[in-house]
Protein backbone atom coordinates (compact mmCIF):
# COMPACT_ATOMS: atom_id res chain seq x y z
CA UNK A 1 0.00 0.00 0.00
CA UNK A 2 1.08 3.80 -0.77
CA UNK A 3 0.63 5.37 1.87
CA UNK A 4 3.46 7.90 1.02
CA UNK A 5 1.54 9.34 -2.18
CA UNK A 6 -1.46 10.94 -1.94
CA UNK A 7 -4.71 9.69 -2.60
CA UNK A 8 -8.03 11.53 -3.80
CA UNK A 9 -10.10 9.27 -1.85
CA UNK A 10 -8.56 9.74 0.96
CA UNK A 11 -8.09 13.47 0.51
CA UNK A 12 -11.98 13.37 0.12
CA UNK A 13 -12.28 11.49 3.46
CA UNK A 14 -10.18 14.09 4.91
CA UNK A 15 -12.35 17.38 3.31
CA UNK A 16 -15.25 15.76 5.15
CA UNK A 17 -13.62 15.40 8.23
CA UNK A 18 -12.84 11.73 7.90
CA UNK A 19 -9.71 10.08 9.85
CA UNK A 20 -8.93 7.50 6.92
CA UNK A 21 -6.14 9.30 5.64
CA UNK A 22 -2.32 9.51 6.40
CA UNK A 23 0.29 12.62 6.29
CA UNK A 24 0.65 12.22 2.49
CA UNK A 25 -2.78 12.98 1.91
CA UNK A 26 -3.85 15.87 4.56
CA UNK A 27 -0.62 17.83 2.97
CA UNK A 28 -1.94 17.27 -0.20
CA UNK A 29 -5.64 18.52 0.57
CA UNK A 30 -4.04 21.48 2.28
CA UNK A 31 -1.98 22.15 -0.92
CA UNK A 32 -5.34 21.78 -3.01
CA UNK A 33 -6.84 24.46 -0.34
CA UNK A 34 -4.59 26.98 -0.47
CA UNK A 35 -4.77 26.94 -4.31
CA UNK A 36 -8.78 25.94 -4.46
CA UNK A 37 -10.44 27.30 -1.25
CA UNK A 38 -14.33 26.22 -2.35
CA UNK A 39 -12.83 22.37 -2.55
CA UNK A 40 -14.24 21.26 0.64
CA UNK A 41 -17.34 22.90 0.30
CA UNK A 42 -17.35 21.29 -2.69
CA UNK A 43 -16.62 17.69 -1.21
CA UNK A 44 -19.26 18.23 1.77
CA UNK A 45 -22.33 19.67 -0.99
CA UNK A 46 -21.52 16.13 -2.92
CA UNK A 47 -21.63 14.21 -0.12
CA UNK A 48 -24.57 15.79 0.94
CA UNK A 49 -26.66 14.92 -2.04
CA UNK A 50 -25.45 11.49 -1.63
CA UNK A 51 -27.42 11.26 1.89
CA UNK A 52 -30.60 12.72 0.02
CA UNK A 53 -30.03 10.48 -3.29
CA UNK A 54 -30.08 7.47 -0.95
CA UNK A 55 -33.03 8.80 1.00
CA UNK A 56 -34.94 9.03 -2.15
CA UNK A 57 -34.12 5.35 -2.85
CA UNK A 58 -35.25 4.25 0.57
CA UNK A 59 -38.35 5.94 0.02
CA UNK A 60 -38.74 4.47 -2.90
CA UNK A 61 -38.50 1.36 -1.99
CA UNK A 62 -34.85 0.22 -2.93
CA UNK A 63 -33.10 -2.26 -0.42
CA UNK A 64 -29.60 -2.79 -2.27
CA UNK A 65 -27.08 -0.26 -3.60
CA UNK A 66 -23.93 -0.59 -5.53
CA UNK A 67 -22.02 2.40 -4.63
CA UNK A 68 -19.36 3.13 -7.42
CA UNK A 69 -16.03 4.20 -7.22
CA UNK A 70 -16.98 5.06 -3.16
CA UNK A 71 -13.95 5.96 -1.59
CA UNK A 72 -13.72 5.16 1.89
CA UNK A 73 -17.70 4.72 3.48
CA UNK A 74 -17.16 7.09 6.27
CA UNK A 75 -18.86 10.33 7.26
CA UNK A 76 -22.37 9.72 6.17
CA UNK A 77 -22.14 6.84 3.53
CA UNK A 78 -24.15 4.57 2.22
CA UNK A 79 -25.02 2.44 4.46
CA UNK A 80 -24.91 4.58 7.74
CA UNK A 81 -27.66 6.57 5.75
CA UNK A 82 -29.79 3.63 5.30
CA UNK A 83 -28.90 2.65 9.52
CA UNK A 84 -30.02 6.88 10.27
CA UNK A 85 -33.20 6.03 8.52
CA UNK A 86 -33.86 2.55 10.33
CA UNK A 87 -34.01 0.36 7.24
CA UNK A 88 -31.76 -2.17 6.51
CA UNK A 89 -29.95 -2.45 3.10
CA UNK A 90 -27.39 -4.52 1.42
CA UNK A 91 -24.31 -2.21 0.29
CA UNK A 92 -21.58 -3.13 -2.28
CA UNK A 93 -18.82 -0.58 -2.65
CA UNK A 94 -16.47 -0.66 -5.17
CA UNK A 95 -13.15 1.20 -5.38
CA UNK A 96 -9.33 0.15 -6.97
CA UNK A 97 -7.32 2.48 -4.46
CA UNK A 98 -5.64 0.02 -2.40
CA UNK A 99 -5.12 2.04 0.32
CA UNK A 100 -8.87 2.92 0.45
CA UNK A 101 -9.89 -0.31 -0.13
CA UNK A 102 -8.23 -1.83 3.20
CA UNK A 103 -9.59 0.77 5.48
CA UNK A 104 -13.06 0.40 3.98
CA UNK A 105 -12.41 -3.68 4.56
CA UNK A 106 -11.06 -3.09 8.30
CA UNK A 107 -14.46 -0.42 9.04
CA UNK A 108 -17.24 -2.74 7.45
CA UNK A 109 -15.20 -6.44 8.70
CA UNK A 110 -18.09 -7.88 10.55
CA UNK A 111 -20.97 -6.10 8.75
CA UNK A 112 -23.63 -8.98 7.64
CA UNK A 113 -25.20 -6.33 4.57
CA UNK A 114 -22.21 -4.47 3.59
CA UNK A 115 -18.72 -5.36 2.00
CA UNK A 116 -15.83 -3.73 -0.55
CA UNK A 117 -15.10 -4.71 -3.65
CA UNK A 118 -11.47 -4.04 -4.63
CA UNK A 119 -11.97 -3.01 -8.50
CA UNK A 120 -11.85 -0.90 -11.21
CA UNK A 121 -15.29 0.23 -12.09
CA UNK A 122 -14.78 -0.06 -15.56
CA UNK A 123 -14.12 -3.95 -15.30
CA UNK A 124 -17.62 -4.87 -15.07
CA UNK A 125 -17.31 -8.84 -14.73
CA UNK A 126 -15.06 -8.20 -11.58
CA UNK A 127 -17.55 -6.24 -9.96
CA UNK A 128 -20.50 -7.97 -11.06
CA UNK A 129 -18.91 -11.21 -10.66
CA UNK A 130 -17.30 -10.84 -7.27
CA UNK A 131 -18.39 -13.20 -4.56
CA UNK A 132 -19.68 -10.36 -1.91
CA UNK A 133 -21.81 -8.56 -4.78
CA UNK A 134 -23.44 -11.78 -5.78
CA UNK A 135 -23.50 -12.41 -2.12
CA UNK A 136 -25.38 -9.36 -1.02
CA UNK A 137 -26.63 -7.60 -4.52
CA UNK A 138 -29.86 -9.71 -6.56
CA UNK A 139 -29.90 -8.20 -10.30
CA UNK A 140 -33.51 -9.52 -10.74
CA UNK A 141 -34.75 -6.95 -8.22
CA UNK A 142 -34.44 -3.02 -8.54
CA UNK A 143 -30.81 -1.75 -7.25
CA UNK A 144 -29.58 1.10 -6.39
CA UNK A 145 -26.51 2.53 -8.53
CA UNK A 146 -24.92 5.01 -7.44
CA UNK A 147 -21.99 6.94 -9.38
CA UNK A 148 -21.32 10.02 -6.92
CA UNK A 149 -18.52 12.57 -7.38
CA UNK A 150 -16.62 9.71 -9.64
CA UNK A 151 -17.04 9.98 -13.68
CA UNK A 152 -14.98 13.61 -13.06
CA UNK A 153 -12.07 11.40 -13.20
CA UNK A 154 -12.76 9.51 -16.54
CA UNK A 155 -12.07 11.02 -19.50
CA UNK A 156 -15.04 10.94 -22.52
CA UNK A 157 -16.47 8.76 -23.73
CA UNK A 158 -16.24 6.15 -20.44
CA UNK A 159 -18.85 7.72 -18.42
CA UNK A 160 -21.46 7.75 -20.97
CA UNK A 161 -20.39 3.69 -22.03
CA UNK A 162 -20.13 3.08 -18.08
CA UNK A 163 -23.34 4.21 -17.27
CA UNK A 164 -25.03 2.49 -20.62
CA UNK A 165 -23.07 -0.94 -19.27
CA UNK A 166 -24.33 -1.28 -15.54
CA UNK A 167 -27.81 0.24 -16.36
CA UNK A 168 -28.29 -2.52 -19.18
CA UNK A 169 -27.91 -5.17 -15.77
CA UNK A 170 -29.94 -3.40 -14.30
CA UNK A 171 -33.94 -4.58 -13.58
CA UNK A 172 -36.90 -1.74 -14.08
CA UNK A 173 -37.47 0.24 -11.42
CA UNK A 174 -33.26 0.40 -10.60
CA UNK A 175 -32.50 4.22 -9.67
CA UNK A 176 -29.16 5.66 -10.60
CA UNK A 177 -27.68 8.42 -8.92
CA UNK A 178 -25.16 10.52 -10.39
CA UNK A 179 -23.12 13.64 -9.73
CA UNK A 180 -19.82 15.26 -11.16
CA UNK A 181 -17.88 18.63 -11.41
CA UNK A 182 -18.66 21.43 -13.53
CA UNK A 183 -17.41 24.88 -14.14
CA UNK A 184 -20.29 25.97 -16.31
CA UNK A 185 -21.70 28.48 -14.19
CA UNK A 186 -18.70 29.67 -12.61
CA UNK A 187 -17.89 33.21 -12.13
CA UNK A 188 -14.33 34.31 -12.94
CA UNK A 189 -12.39 33.34 -9.46
CA UNK A 190 -14.31 30.00 -9.20
CA UNK A 191 -12.90 29.12 -13.10
CA UNK A 192 -9.12 30.03 -11.54
CA UNK A 193 -9.77 27.91 -9.01
CA UNK A 194 -10.63 25.17 -10.94
CA UNK A 195 -7.80 25.39 -13.09
CA UNK A 196 -5.50 25.36 -10.41
CA UNK A 197 -7.00 22.50 -9.11
CA UNK A 198 -6.89 20.36 -12.48
CA UNK A 199 -3.56 21.92 -12.65
CA UNK A 200 -2.64 19.58 -9.20
CA UNK A 201 -4.74 16.18 -9.46
CA UNK A 202 -2.99 15.74 -13.08
CA UNK A 203 -0.07 16.07 -10.84
CA UNK A 204 -0.65 13.99 -8.75
CA UNK A 205 -1.78 11.76 -11.55
CA UNK A 206 -5.76 11.91 -11.03
CA UNK A 207 -6.38 14.21 -13.64
CA UNK A 208 -10.52 15.86 -13.27
CA UNK A 209 -12.78 16.52 -16.31
CA UNK A 210 -15.36 18.99 -15.35
CA UNK A 211 -18.30 19.28 -17.89
CA UNK A 212 -21.09 21.23 -18.91
CA UNK A 213 -25.05 20.35 -18.44
CA UNK A 214 -25.06 19.29 -22.11
CA UNK A 215 -22.11 16.77 -22.01
CA UNK A 216 -23.63 15.31 -18.90
CA UNK A 217 -27.27 15.32 -20.31
CA UNK A 218 -27.77 12.54 -22.70
CA UNK A 219 -25.19 10.08 -19.70
CA UNK A 220 -29.33 9.52 -18.85
CA UNK A 221 -30.34 8.87 -22.39
CA UNK A 222 -33.03 5.51 -21.89
CA UNK A 223 -33.43 6.69 -18.51
CA UNK A 224 -36.20 8.92 -16.69
CA UNK A 225 -35.09 11.48 -14.97
CA UNK A 226 -36.81 12.26 -11.16
CA UNK A 227 -38.19 15.82 -11.09
CA UNK A 228 -36.15 18.55 -11.19
CA UNK A 229 -33.63 16.68 -13.38
CA UNK A 230 -30.51 17.76 -13.91
CA UNK A 231 -29.72 20.97 -11.44
CA UNK A 232 -26.72 22.09 -9.58
CA UNK A 233 -25.94 19.65 -6.35
CA UNK A 234 -28.07 21.44 -3.65
CA UNK A 235 -30.96 22.25 -5.75
CA UNK A 236 -31.82 18.39 -5.83
CA UNK A 237 -34.17 17.38 -3.23
CA UNK A 238 -32.93 20.06 -0.56
CA UNK A 239 -35.46 20.19 1.86
CA UNK A 240 -32.83 20.01 5.33
CA UNK A 241 -30.65 22.46 4.41
CA UNK A 242 -31.36 25.46 2.36
CA UNK A 243 -28.39 27.20 3.34
CA UNK A 244 -26.89 25.40 0.58
CA UNK A 245 -28.53 26.60 -2.44
CA UNK A 246 -26.11 29.92 -1.07
CA UNK A 247 -23.03 28.29 -0.76
CA UNK A 248 -20.29 29.67 -2.76
CA UNK A 249 -19.47 26.18 -4.08
CA UNK A 250 -23.15 25.56 -5.54
CA UNK A 251 -22.19 26.36 -9.52
CA UNK A 252 -19.69 23.78 -9.17
CA UNK A 253 -21.52 20.28 -9.30
CA UNK A 254 -24.35 18.79 -11.07
CA UNK A 255 -26.43 15.99 -10.09
CA UNK A 256 -29.55 13.57 -10.97
CA UNK A 257 -31.45 10.50 -10.16
CA UNK A 258 -32.77 8.62 -12.50
CA UNK A 259 -34.98 5.47 -13.14
CA UNK A 260 -34.40 2.47 -15.52
CA UNK A 261 -37.94 1.69 -17.05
Amino acid sequence: MHTGRPSAARAYDYFLGGTSNFPADREFAERITAIAPSLPAVTRLNRSFLRRAVRYQLDQGIRQFLDLGSGIPTVGSTHQVAEAAGVEASVVYVDREPVAYDHARRLLDGHRTAAVVQADIRDLPSVLGHPDTRRLLDFGRPIGLLVVGVLLYLPDPEPAELLRAYRARLAPGSLVAVSTLTDEHAGPALRAELARLRAAYAEAGEPVHPRDHADILPWFDGLGLVEPGLVTLPEWHNDDDPAELDDVARPLGYGAVARVP
